[in-house]
């Protein structure tokens, strides 16, 4: 492209008798012999003052008011089209200028073409302004949409406490809360054995008797409705004591009785087997309620009662209680020769416990470590293919009871994708009979801090504890618990969804897909504990146990 100012132009000729003519658009191969010039403008400096919106005089050349031309005006002598400017006066920084009357014979259309070619120069820039413009509005859209994910629940300054409740309470309809352990069937084996016809669970068991009277009970139907819970773990436990006798008989009756109120029950309660299930039973507006299996006495040390047991709906196992099992040591050192090495220390898992987890694997069973020894969790979580479970436990950093999760298990839970589920009850909170609310929170929030917000949970212990936490008094201050998160420990709602809920159902779900992994790789185990043990072989190929 050749600049205007490239071009050798015309001299400037002074007429007294003839209006001023100036050449507009000078271009090489037009006849400009009969154009008189008035200025020596370069173009861009023309298109400037045509675009000015002042009236100032611009260093002589006048404004924009002296280039207004009317196009399609035709020659006499020719059908070429003529730009004609009107003769006007203007007043510009204070004195009267005279302004051109006429300009014939120019070429309208090379004067467009130039301004074109002018805005054509111009418009990259525009558009380049624009698309940033854009761009940037786009970010701030996207920073405005992040910044709310990360804080999304209004300033609790802004809410009054039924506010804040109408929050916490949509976070629980949208998310079922998923409670980790009840033992409110081991209540009915004590105080009515078993008999439903004797209870009502609809009632307010506050004034019923003999529940009304006892420390160890904190669960109904109707204060459940009120702690808005979603998902019930119902725990069929039986004692220590029971094991090598009746163990396996007594936790088929506690399975039976929790499968029977449920469906006693089937306007409040829903039986499930699946994390699938507990989403469509929260749904329909039910309480999700899937059954625990605490204590590996209660498999009777077979790998067959175990696949009974899962047949049945039980859908996680804690691999100990108080006592310790062949296969397995718990939190609390026993004299088992199963458990100890030749130097009298635990070892956790035996080869034939190992053997189980990953059976429990094969199954679908959640391996729940609550209880167990730190060298149990440390084989266990060696062992497992799929995540595990905490289902009531707390942070030993906290309180330095041996029922709670020690700093590096956490760590290595994470790495496993679990979750430990916090448990109310106040001597693993504050290593005393006391304890409140903000101190549940602590382990809360120390379990939050080392394994990350996705492996935490709650698991209360109702009915299986005689002692309960200021404020966590039953089943219906889990809206309260989850208000003091947002109003001191500024919580937000995406994590208080994975803590309620989120959490254990994303790894019931990686439970699942393992299970369905396995399915065609491994074969049910078909291993006994004698196995593991001395042996004397008879001549009819019977054995002895040599223990």
């Amino acid at each position: 492209m050749i600049r205007e100012s490239e071009i050798e132009r015309p001299r400037t000729v002074e007429s007294s008798t003839s209006p001023t003519r100036w050449v507009q658009n000078w271009s090489p191969g037009l006849d400009h012999s009969n154009y008189e010039v008035a200025y020596d403008i370069d173009l861009d400096l023309q298109y400037h003052i045509q675009h000015c919106p002042c009236t100032c005089n611009h260093l002589g050349y006048g404004n924009y008011l002296d280039y207004q031309a009317a196009c399609g005006i035709e020659n006499e002598n020719s059908s070429v089209v003529h730009c004609t400017l009107d003769e006007r006066r203007t007043h510009c920084n204070g004195s009267i200028q005279r302004t051109i009357s006429r300009v014939e014979e120019l070429n309208c259309s090379a004067a467009q073409n130039s301004y074109k070619n002018y805005e054509f120069q111009l418009r990259p820039c525009i558009i380049g302004i624009g698309v940033a413009m854009v761009i940037i509005i786009i970010c701030l859209v996207i920073s405005a949409c992040i910044s709310e994910s990360e804080s999304d629940l209004p300033s609790s300054s802004s809410l009054g406490p039924e506010g804040r409740l109408d929050v916490v309470r949509a976070i629980l309809q949208e998310v079922p809360l998923v409670d980790g352990h009840n033992d409110l069937p081991w209540n009915l084996k004590k105080f009515v054995h078993n008999q439903l016809y004797k209870v009502n669970l609809s009632a307010d068991l506050r004034f019923v008797e003999p529940w009304s009277k006892s420390k160890w009970s904190h669960t109904d139907l109707q204060r459940m409705k009120i702690g808005m819970v979603g998902a019930q773990f119902w725990s069929a436990f039986v004692p220590c004591e029971t094991q090598y006798k009746n163990a396996v008989t007594l936790t088929l009756e506690q399975i039976d009785v929790i499968k029977r109120f449920v469906k006693i029950y089937k306007d409040e309660l829903e039986f499930v087997t699946s994390a699938a299930g507990v989403r469509e039973a929260h749904k329909r507006g039910r309480i999700a309620s899937l059954i625990g299996l605490e204590g590996g006495h209660s498999l009777g040390d077979s790998l067959g009662v175990l696949r009974m047991y899962y047949d049945l709906g039980v859908r996680y196992l804690t691999l100990t209680h108080k006592c310790d099992t062949l296969w397995a040591s718990c939190c609390v050192v026993g004299n088992n020769p199963a458990v100890l090495n030749g130097t009298g220390k635990v070892r956790g898992l035996t080869l034939f416990g190992q053997g189980i987890v990953r059976e429990m694997n094969r199954l679908g069973m959640l391996v729940d470590l609550s209880h167990t020894s730190v060298h149990t969790m440390e084989d266990a979580l060696n062992v497992t293919r799929a995540p595990v479970i905490f289902s009531h436990a707390s942070a030993y950093a906290i309180c330095n009871s041996n029922r709670n999760v020690p700093d590096h298990i956490l760590k290595k839970v994470a790495l496993n994708g679990g979750v430990v589920m916090v448990t109310f009850y106040p001597y693993f909170i504050s290593c005393d009979t006391a304890s409140t609310m903000n101190q549940v929170i602590a382990h809360i929030n120390h379990i939050r801090d080392v394994a990350g917000e996705d492996h935490v949970g709650l698991g209360s212990g109702y009915d299986g504890i005689n002692y309960t936490t200021s404020g966590l008094e039953d089943v219906s201050h889990f809206p309260d618990l989850l208000n003091t998160l947002i109003v001191k420990h500024n919580w937000t709602q995406t994590q208080m969804k994975k803590l309620v809920g989120l959490n254990v159902l994303r790894v019931f779900q990686k439970v699942e897909k393992i299970r369905d992994e396995l399915k065609n790789e491994l074969l049910p185990d078909e291993d006994t504990i004698l196995a593991h043990y001395h042996y004397k072989k008879l001549p009819h190929d019977c054995a002895v146990h040599d223990l």
